[in-house]
C-alpha cells in the first residue's frame, strides 16, 4: 500500500512537470510571435512616416509652386489656335502694337491668331527698315516671311551686298539670333528678264548667288549661326504679281527671309519705342 501511494505521487509530479514545460513552451512561442508581429509592425510604421514625409515635401513643393504661379501670373501662357503660346505681358503688348495696324487690314483679323500675325508682322517690319514698300512681312500661322526689295540690298545686276544694306542685315541677324532653334531660308527671286553673262547664266544662276551672298554676311559679319541657315534661288517662277510694267518687275526681285519664331522672344527683341 504503501509502495502504492509512493508510485503515485511520483506520477503525479511527472504530470505536473510535464504540463508546466508544455505551457512553458506554449508561453515561448507566444513571446517569440508577439515579438516578431512588434518587429514588423515598427518596421510598417518606419515605411509609413517615410512615406508621410514624402508626401509632406511633394505639398510643399506644390504649394510653393502655386504661390510662385500667383506671383508671376502676367506670365501665365495662353493657347493660340494649338500652334502658338502667347503670355499676358505679350498680349497687353500685341493689344497696344494693333492701334497703329491699318484700319483695313485690322478689321479683316477675325481670330486671335489673325491679330497676333498683324501685331508680330508690324512691328517686325517696323524694327528692320522704315522704307514704305521695301520691306513686306507676312505670317502663315507661325511661319514668318519677310520680303526685301533687291534695291535695299543690291545694284542693279550685282550679287554683292551693298553698304546700305548693313542696317537692314544687322536687324535682321538680330532677329534670328533671339531664336537658337530655329532654321531660316535665305531665297533668291528675279523678274522675268533673261541674263546671261559671263558671271551668270540665267537667272537661276543670279537668284543663287544673291542668296548666298546674304548668307554669308549674316554668318561672317553678325555671328548668325551657318548650321540654321539655307540659300536658295527660286529664279523668277515665283513672282509677287505679273512681270508687265517695271514697277511691278521691281516688287519680283527681292530676298525673301523665311523663319520660325518664338513670338514672345520677338516681342521682347523690339524696343519700347516701337509700340509707341
Amino acid at each position: 500500500m504503501k509502495k502504492t501511494i509512493i508510485v503515485s505521487s511520483i506520477s503525479l509530479v511527472l504530470l505536473a512537470s510535464c504540463v508546466s514545460k508544455k505551457k512553458y513552451t506554449a508561453l515561448e512561442s507566444n513571446l517569440s510571435d508577439t515579438q516578431s508581429t512588434l518587429t514588423k509592425t515598427q518596421v510598417e510604421k518606419e515605411e509609413l512616416e517615410a512615406k508621410m514625409a514624402k508626401i509632406e515635401a511633394r505639398v510643399t513643393e506644390y504649394n510653393d509652386k502655386i504661390s510662385s504661379l500667383k506671383e508671376v501670373n502676367d506670365e501665365q501662357l495662353t493657347s493660340v489656335d494649338d500652334v502658338a503660346v502667347m503670355s499676358n505681358n505679350t498680349k497687353a503688348k500685341m493689344r497696344a502694337t494693333l492701334q497703329n495696324v491699318d484700319s483695313e487690314k485690322l478689321a479683316k483679323a477675325k481670330t486671335l491668331q489673325d491679330s497676333m500675325n498683324l501685331a508680330v508682322s508690324y512691328n517686325l517690319k517696323k524694327s528692320i527698315s522704315d522704307e514704305e514698300g521695301d520691306v513686306d512681312v507676312n505670317i502663315d500661322k507661325t511661319v514668318v516671311m519677310i520680303n526685301i526689295s533687291d534695291k535695299m540690298l543690291f545694284n542693279s545686276g550685282s550679287y554683292k551686298v551693298s553698304s546700305k544694306a548693313n542696317t537692314i542685315l544687322e536687324k535682321l541677324a538680330e532677329v534670328i539670333n533671339s531664336e537658337p532653334s530655329m532654321e531660316v531660308m535665305v531665297e533668291g527671286h528675279t523678274d522675268a528678264r533673261t541674263i546671261s553673262t559671263e558671271m551668270f547664266r540665267n537667272n537661276w544662276d543670279l537668284s543663287v548667288k544673291r542668296a548666298t551672298s546674304v548668307v554669308q554676311i549674316l554668318q561672317d559679319k553678325y555671328n548668325v549661326d551657318p548650321s540654321k541657315m539655307i540659300a536658295a534661288g527660286r529664279s523668277s517662277y515665283l513672282p509677287l504679281v505679273e512681270n508687265d510694267t517695271k514697277d511691278n518687275m521691281a516688287k519680283n526681285r527681292r530676298t525673301r527671309i523665311v523663319i520660325i519664331p518664338n513670338l514672345d522672344k520677338f516681342f521682347a527683341l523690339l524696343d519700347a519705342e516701337t509700340l509707341e
